[in-house]
């Protein structure tokens, strides 16, 4: 599963050929999450404030991560995405 960014403990990623609709994976303290990225529906616990600064880097990043989740469902290499500072 390829981390695509990371910030303030918070790792995200996406895997290969996921299925559908686009969406990230995270981790954060021991709690394991996904969020699509257009919707934004959890799935999983964390923090209010995680989910939050996920959102936020989503926000900022959302085109950069369609990209990358394109690049994955065509079993390329994705990349990394700039953390939110």
């Amino acid at each position: 599963m390829p981390e695509i960014s990371r910030f303030f403990g918070i790792y995200l990623y996406l895997y290969w050929k996921d299925h559908n609709p686009p969406h990230i994976h995270f981790s954060y303290a021991g709690y394991e999450c996904s969020i699509s990225v257009t919707d934004r529906i959890i799935d999983g616990k964390a923090p209010a404030k995680v989910v939050a600064m996920v959102n936020k880097w989503l926000d900022l990043h959302e085109q950069e991560v369609l990209e990358c989740w394109k690049r994955a469902q065509r079993g390329e290499p994705i990349g990394r995405i700039e953390p939110l500072k």
